[in-house]
């Protein structure tokens, strides 16, 4: 779809001339318009979301977006905000768990924990463990659950369509699957720069433009 006519509208809302500019750092596919404006029936907006200043701006920019379509055009308009929850951060959780706390330091050394805790562990310390690792292991689940009740709380002073998406992996891949299957028109990112790594990641091979955020709007 065309792009160009949803920034030209926020421009004329908040009086700057600059947002084509700014925003877009990778454009839509070239596609053939004609039959995009024919057969379109609905909008997907996808923000990703980590409840970072910057997401959280993106995230504002794509419901003032999706208010001022459905304004303008009567399409329907879904702003989905997809966090990911990375391989490694689960996997720090645990690895900082400090074993040697429920070790015997007579019955092993700092050095075997991982060789030997099963054997020297009494049955209330492991126990013990067993706890603070499903607390631990909880835990990413739980901040994930926030970040994306914050989302859904703008998304109701907006009173628009909204869906989140909580994914597991890497987070340009599980990006790319949310919106290939959601079939996302833009991809809004917190980023102000094509110099952004993870737009870098992400790349030019999206079916959808990617749209940053421009200076001086979060200020």
């Amino acid at each position: 779809m065309n792009i160009k006519p949803m920034l030209v509208r926020l421009q004329s809302a908040i009086g700057r001339n600059d947002l084509v500019e700014q925003m877009v750092l990778i454009p839509e596919p070239k596609t053939n318009s004609f039959t995009n404006i024919s057969t379109a029936k609905s909008v997907n907006l996808i923000v990703a979301y980590n409840a970072s200043p910057n997401s959280h701006t993106a995230l504002d920019l794509a419901f003032w977006i999706a208010h001022q379509t459905r304004l303008a055009t009567n399409q329907q308009v879904t702003v989905q905000a997809v966090y990911v929850v990375e391989d490694n951060q689960s996997n720090k959780y645990l690895d900082n768990f400090n074993w040697a706390t429920y070790l015997n330091p007579c019955e092993c050394g700092i050095s075997d924990v991982y060789q030997s805790a099963t054997s020297v562990l009494t049955q209330p310390k492991l126990k013990e463990i067993k706890r603070n690792l499903q607390e631990q292991a909880v835990a990413p689940l739980e901040k994930a659950d926030k970040i994306l009740w914050q989302a859904r709380s703008l998304a109701e002073e907006w009173q628009g369509s909204f869906k989140s998406h909580l994914r597991f992996g890497n987070v340009a891949q599980e990006l790319t699957k949310v919106v290939e299957s959601e079939a996302a028109d833009v991809l809004f990112m917190g980023c102000k720069s094509l110099n952004h790594p993870i737009i870098q990641t992400l790349g030019f091979n999206l079916p959808c433009a990617i749209l940053g955020i421009p200076n001086g709007i979060d200020e």
